[in-house]
This record gives C-alpha cells, sequence and structure tokens, in this order.
C-alpha cells in the first residue's frame, strides 16, 4: 500500500517545557502565543507512539501519511524522575528511560540530562522502501528535567558556581555523573536539533 501524496504539516503543534503538547491554530501562531494544552489522553499517547525524528533534527509526529513537525519551546525531550521499585528512572513525556550519563547547567538555571534514549528516526535515503523509512535507534539526547524535579535533583548534586551558571557533579543508581555549565543557545547546535523546524 502506498500513502497519498501529503504536505507536511508546519508550526500547528508544540511541546512545551512541561512536556505538553499544544495544538497552534493560525491565530496562536501569528500572535506567537504558546497555544491550547491536548487534554485528551488519547490522542496525547498517539502523538507520543508516534514521535519521531528525521537527519535534519527535526522531530514531528507521523499522522497516517503526513508528518506533522513539532515546535519545541525548549528541547526534544523533557525529562521527569518517576520512583519505581528499583530506584528512580528518568522518563520523557513519551515515556521513553533516559539513562543518563551527564547533565548540564544553563544561564536561567535549567537543568539538561544527557543520555542514551530510543528514538524512532527517519531515514530518507531509504525513500524507495516503506518499510525501512523508520528505524528504532538508542541515541545521545538532551532532556529539560522539568521544573517539579529540580528540588529532587538538588538533592543528588553537588554545586560548584560557575561564571554563568553552576558545575560539579551528581549521583545517579550509586554513580557519580558531572554536571557541566552551558549557555542555553548552544543546546540545539550541540545536540543538533531544530526548535523551529523549516520546510
Amino acid at each position: 500500500m502506498k500513502w497519498p501524496n501529503v504536505p507536511d504539516c508546519f508550526g500547528w503543534l508544540a511541546l512545551d517545557r512541561r512536556g505538553q503538547w499544544r495544538m497552534r491554530d493560525e491565530f496562536a501562531q501569528q500572535n506567537r502565543l504558546p497555544g491550547q494544552v491536548i487534554k485528551h489522553v488519547a490522542l496525547n499517547d498517539f502523538i507520543a507512539r508516534n514521535y519521531a525524528g528525521d537527519e535534519l533534527g527535526r522531530y514531528f509526529f507521523q499522522n497516517g501519511p503526513q508528518r506533522v513537525f513539532i515546535t519545541l519551546d525548549a528541547t526534544p525531550w523533557i525529562a521527569r524522575i518517576i520512583p519505581n521499585a528499583q530506584g528512580d528512572l528518568f522518563l520523557t513525556q513519551c515515556h521513553n528511560v533516559i539513562d543518563p550519563d551527564s547533565a548540564l547547567s544553563d544561564e536561567n538555571g535549567n537543568i539538561y540530562i544527557v543520555g542514551k534514549v530510543n528514538l524512532t528516526i527517519y531515514d530518507s535515503s531509504n525513500s524507495g522502501d516503506e518499510n525501512r523509512q523508520f528505524l528504532k535507534r538508542e541515541t545521545q539526547a538532551i532532556a529539560l528535567l522539568h521544573d517539579h524535579d529540580l528540588d529532587h535533583f538538588s538533592e543528588l548534586a553537588k554545586l560548584r558556581e560557575e561564571a554563568c551558571s553552576f558545575g560539579g557533579s551528581w549521583t545517579w543508581q550509586g554513580k557519580q555523573l558531572p554536571l557541566d555549565p552551558i549557555h542555553s543557545q548552544e543546546l540545539a547546535t550541540r545536540f543538533r536539533y531544530q526548535a523551529t523546524p523549516q520546510p
């Protein structure tokens, strides 16, 4: 079966700093408003299940034949610290586990978790083979830590003050991991994502 040729959609869906999907109609886009939070549980789950990235660093969800590209308020992933029987986990807005290897702190006091996450990647070089266009890969990812978890993170961290931020280390599941400073404007380039995808 071949999908009909449907144009990609840009600007209508956003991921906010709290991991909420937001619908942005023309008025919201023209006035640079955040848009309405999507509260429909099944729709949120559908977006999360079909969340993917492409080789240009654009994130989208696949809606049948159409790719709906996502405007990112922060990073492609938003992380929460979730307790479970084996100890705490970092989970993304799509319920993927992040296996952290470091963290970053920016000039605004935001904390970003850096680590491996399973991502569906759209590979346009396989455009002739519909079954091979989407590949699951473990990739290095950046996730903004949800602001509700900053206090918990501070209990794990040993901080030292840097010029414009904080550095130091933090303990996660018995391992000591680095916490390094970064400027927020460096994130997209360093981690190869587009906050505002373009056609």
